[in-house]
């Protein structure tokens, strides 16, 4: 019997043997899914964390409206939103102003321009012409810019120059250290440009490989660069909940190893607002020589690039529904985030909660500033497209008019006083036009719909 006949013969015996392969394939799937899944409801439902826990009402579930047209007000808001970027983009450079009028950038600025550029040009608010020109100017410059220690773009320039400096934008030869999260902010842009325009690739790749990765991320984690007392680069680990995972999945969309950082549970617990567990940091400033902030913007931003995981969804509610809560017991409109603000000290952190307090408004130090505490306009555009609840329509009319109709939207409106907020800056006008696009399009980085 030749091997042919032979296989003919035992053929069936071979059925029933694939046939129990397949069958205790599907087995362990299944009880793999169903750990991944119990996993999952333990972490979401705080198991082992005090406290009342916090679970969405499932029956109603979390809202997840669909794509639908603007509104003619919410495309002129879109309008409004692009008149920034035609009033600070710097033509010899082809870079944009972080804020109004003043010729300096930082990469999440640099992202957020970017974005705000493809989401202008898929509203119809710009011509093709217009933003071909305006995304391959950019990709020159960066394909260009001096690179802190050779490895990663500075943590800020000069607009107008492509120099290193300071954040007074002083000139800085040597630099003054890398933002890992900025960074990140910066590979979501060269991921939608990559796969959604794919004209601009060879321009993005000369962008990438002139960056070197073996600093910012080790074992998985990611750390920012900063010049340390005795003039050497230092690497403190960078990130907090919300904005480190947010960071972190466009490094790994750009095929670097940040399996930590895109942990949740690592560094998890949680905070008790109005009956809201909400998902904080356990890395103390005192320990850890960084804020733990809970604000809106990186969660936001996770819903309107990426259309939520698992864990930012369930997480991204609870943000939200603790803002909601403090207006139906305060009287208060909540919408949170950090913010520059229109004088001294011109940045701050409206917070849901940092360094164990609730509610609070801090400069990067930890200094309290509560007398700046103010609703967050892009944090408004943000929860509204993303939920559209009578909430969020609320805010959306708090802030309708917080605008100036040449330079673009005011990032806010102050608690104490109700006065505006008139600081113009790139990210506000940038996440306005991203929700907006968002709304009509659904998630900028989602492939399959």
């Amino acid at each position: 019997m030749n091997f042919t006949q032979g296989l003919k013969a035992a053929r069936s015996r071979i059925v029933i043997i694939l046939g129990l392969l397949t069958s205790v394939g599907i087995i362990v799937a299944i009880d793999n899914s169903d750990l991944t899944i119990a996993k999952n409801q333990r972490l979401l439902r705080g198991v082992n964390t005090p406290g009342n826990i916090f679970l969405v009402d499932t029956s109603k579930g979390i809202p997840t409206p669909p794509s639908q047209e603007l509104s003619a007000q919410e495309q002129e808001f879109a309008r409004i939103a692009w008149k920034y970027f035609e009033r600070n983009y710097q033509e010899q450079t082809g870079l944009v102003n972080s804020v109004d009028q003043y010729p300096a950038s930082t990469m999440w600025d640099t992202g957020s321009y970017l974005m705000g550029v493809l989401s202008a040009y898929k509203l119809g608010i710009i011509s093709e012409e217009v933003f071909k020109k305006r995304i391959s100017s950019c990709l020159q410059a960066l394909a260009v810019l001096p690179l802190y220690d050779n490895e990663l773009p500075n943590k800020s320039y000069n607009t107008t120059t492509k120099q290193m400096v300071n954040y007074d934008n002083s000139p800085s030869p040597r630099g003054i250290g890398w933002s890992a999260i900025d960074v990140g902010r910066l590979f979501v842009p060269m991921n939608i440009l990559t796969w959604q325009y794919p004209e601009f690739a060879g321009q993005v790749r000369a962008v990438i490989k002139r960056l070197r990765f073996s600093h910012v991320v080790q074992g998985g984690i990611m750390f920012g660069a900063v010049v340390g007392d005795s003039n050497t680069t230092e690497y403190p680990q960078e990130g907090r909940i919300g904005y480190e995972e947010y960071a972190a999945k466009s490094y790994s969309i750009m095929g670097t190893d940040v399996f930590g950082a895109l942990k949740y549970d690592d560094f998890l617990q949680y905070e008790n607002i109005y009956g809201i567990q909400i998902p904080t940091d356990s890395r103390t400033p005192d320990r850890y020589k960084a804020f733990n902030y809970v604000v809106s913007e990186p969660y936001i931003l996770d819903g309107l690039e990426y259309g939520f995981d698992n864990y930012s969804r369930e997480f991204a509610y609870r943000v939200y529904r603790a803002q909601e809560e403090r207006f139906n017991r305060t009287g208060i409109p909540t919408a949170v985030s950090e913010d520059n603000i229109d004088t001294v000290p011109y940045f701050v952190y409206n917070t849901v909660f940092t360094a164990g307090k609730q509610w609070s408004c801090i400069t990067d130090k930890g200094e309290d500033v509560s007398q700046f505490r103010s609703l967050s306009t892009k944090a408004v555009f943000g929860w509204y497209v993303l939920y559209q609840t009578e909430y969020t329509k609320k805010l959306l009319e708090k802030t309708a008019s917080l605008y100036d109709p040449d330079k673009g939207w005011f990032s806010g409106v102050y608690e104490k006083t109700g006065k505006p907020n008139k600081a113009i800056t790139c990210n506000t006008n940038a996440i306005i036009l991203e929700a907006l696009c968002y709304k009509k399009f659904g998630p900028h980085l989602k492939l399959l719909n």
